[in-house]
């Protein structure tokens, strides 16, 4: 959107001939700007209240410098990154400066936000193999402006690791549950928890786990109640539906 039809929206707000709730409807379908080898989505904050994440693996570092490059002319002041291999990532830091995960293979450009939800995320994962999962949804969240809490290696194998945090798992106010092989870290954690637990699956396992498909069933199949899944191995899917539960408001 340009500075000129902004202007042009407030002004009609400012001298009546225009209502509050149509302005906004007029500001939420402006449209992208089009790069060519991308369309950039400004205005999704205004819309979802989270502005667009570009996704790593697939582009070109001069695509992803360019979308950068736009996201900051249009004001935005923390861009996150998914899917980025190290090298993408050393190659964009030259160009625009940037905190990466190596482990979560995310990148954050900007300052992290303040903390602004309604409570801590918990992140909990079966073992240290799903640490790299659990440190995309994690960056996520944070990136989103989250508290966030991780309880790594607490899987069932050794419940008695899980039940010694107790205190942060009845606190939380949201829980993003992570797991392999059998997936039955989810279920555990929601049949004790008292709030939204969300449950990922991941690719780490023996062959009849055929890359994380068991543990997805598992959590689908899953006899507590109020937990949701996500997609096999998708971090962000998860720190992103938490920041949203952990950031919901009564609607009028």
């Amino acid at each position: 959107m340009s500075d000129c039809t902004t202007k042009d929206i407030l002004r009609q707000v400012k001298d009546g001939s225009l209502t509050i709730e149509d302005a906004m409807l007029q500001l939420k379908l402006e449209p992208f700007h089009d790069l060519g080898y991308a369309k950039v989505d400004h205005h999704r904050r205004l819309r979802q209240g989270v502005p667009e994440v570009i996704y790593g693996a697939g582009k070109t570092t001069e695509q992803m410098i360019g979308i950068v490059s736009d996201m900051k002319k249009a004001g935005q002041e923390t861009i996150l990154i998914t899917r980025l291999s190290m090298e993408a990532a050393e190659t964009i830091n030259a160009v625009h400066p940037l905190c990466y995960n190596q482990a979560g293979r995310i990148a954050v450009i900007g300052d992290l936000p303040k903390p602004s939800g309604l409570g801590k995320i918990v992140i909990a994962t079966g073992g240290t193999s799903d640490i790299p999962v659990a440190e995309e949804a994690a960056i996520t969240a944070q990136a989103l402006g989250n508290e966030v809490l991780r309880l790594y290696d607490v899987g069932v194998s050794g419940v008695h690791r899980l039940l010694s945090h107790m205190e942060y798992i009845m606190n939380a106010s949201v829980i993003i549950a992570i797991a392999g092989m059998e997936g039955a870290l989810a279920s555990v954690v929601g049949g004790l928890a008292d709030c939204p637990v969300i449950a990922v699956p991941t690719s780490v396992g023996y062959g009849a786990s055929f890359h994380g498909l068991s543990a997805l069933l598992s959590m689908l199949n899953s006899c507590a109640s109020g937990i949701s899944v996500v997609n096999i191995d998708n971090g962000f899917g998860a720190g992103y539906l938490a920041s949203m539960i952990n950031h919901m408001e009564a609607k009028a």
